[in-house]
């Protein structure tokens, strides 16, 4: 794995002055208190240098000492394990790989992995290919932790976001022999939201998860695999349910969550420059991740 910081991911972007119309009263409103917090990480914990600010970091410790465990939720691969950690302090569980790689941090314990075998890919590629055109592809193969020291699979012209070792393929030889984690899917000529809603028309939920996390591309994931049922993994090693969860989120690969949290009675925040179906999944809205809007949440809620 790299020991270098991944580059800060360009967060979605929140109307001018949207940071000024958030207001945090309803956050200490009433009795509610989380048993739990999940947060994603790129563009909603770290900001653009892609670091936890100290006063987050505060609020973080703030959780931890009132008995309430964090749970950071992310689409990083176990490559970038590293990088997780240090966001987290080492502590708790973390949810990687848009929820198919769960770890233990403190005990370093695989909780989940989940892969998708290669023809199983391989035909869902091809279904999508067929109504967005040729695409250009990376894998994430991590699917043992053994593959997560060695480089990514990634075809040429990807433009991979993260400055870990990459071993650049022709196309035909980016899917390994064996399963994978996941795979990443760029058009030369769609945004993600377009593409994203094109391959959402012909991937089946029961062959597949497809999202995007606001990087340019979209992922296909294992069926089944999402941040929810990432997340249902450390609630039931925490003993905690969805609807005692506050979770924080930016991008559609935290949809799931949102909607497994909100559905449950929890309470879902979106930060000011979250992408616009997140922020009409919940009212709830906090300061954007530069503006530490995490850290003012939780504030806040813990009347620190």
């Amino acid at each position: 794995m790299s020991g270098s910081r991944p580059k800060a991911l360009k967060a979605y972007g929140a109307l001018p002055g949207a940071d000024a119309r958030v207001d945090l009263g309803a956050a200490a409103d009433g009795d509610w208190r989380p048993k739990l917090v999940a947060t994603d990480l790129d563009g909603t914990l770290l900001n653009s240098a892609g670091e936890v600010s100290a006063r987050t970091r505060a609020a973080l410790e703030a959780c931890w000492d009132a008995g309430i465990p964090v749970v950071g939720v992310t689409g990083r691969g176990p490559r970038l394990l590293d990088s997780v950690r240090e966001a987290l302090d080492g502590r708790g569980i973390a949810v990687l790989a848009q929820g198919g790689y769960v770890v233990d941090l403190e005990r370093d314990d695989v909780l989940r992995t989940v892969a998708l075998p290669r023809d199983h890919a391989m035909r869902v590629i091809e279904a999508i290919e067929a109504v967005a055109g040729e695409l250009i592809m990376a894998v994430e193969d991590a699917a043992e932790q053994a593959e997560a020291h060695g480089p990514l699979r990634v075809q040429h012209g990807f433009e991979w976001p993260y400055p870990e070792p990459a071993h650049l393929l022709p196309k035909h030889q980016v899917l390994p022999p064996g399963a994978v984690l996941k795979v990443f899917l760029r058009s030369s000529h769609l945004g993600q939201d377009e593409l994203l809603a094109r391959a959402q028309r012909v991937v089946d939920p029961a062959d597949a998860e497809v999202t995007h996390a606001g990087l340019g591309f979209i992922e296909v994931l294992p069926p089944g695999i999402t941040k929810a049922t990432g997340l249902a993994v450390a609630l039931e090693r925490h003993g905690v349910g969805f609807g005692d969860v506050l979770v924080f989120g930016d991008m559609p690969n935290d949809l799931p969550m949102f909607g497994a949290v909100v559905q449950a009675g929890g309470r879902a925040v979106a930060v000011a420059n979250a992408h616009p179906a997140v922020r009409s999944a919940t009212p709830h809205v906090t300061h954007g991740h530069d503006a530490e809007g995490v850290a003012h949440y939780l504030e806040a809620v813990l009347g620190v």
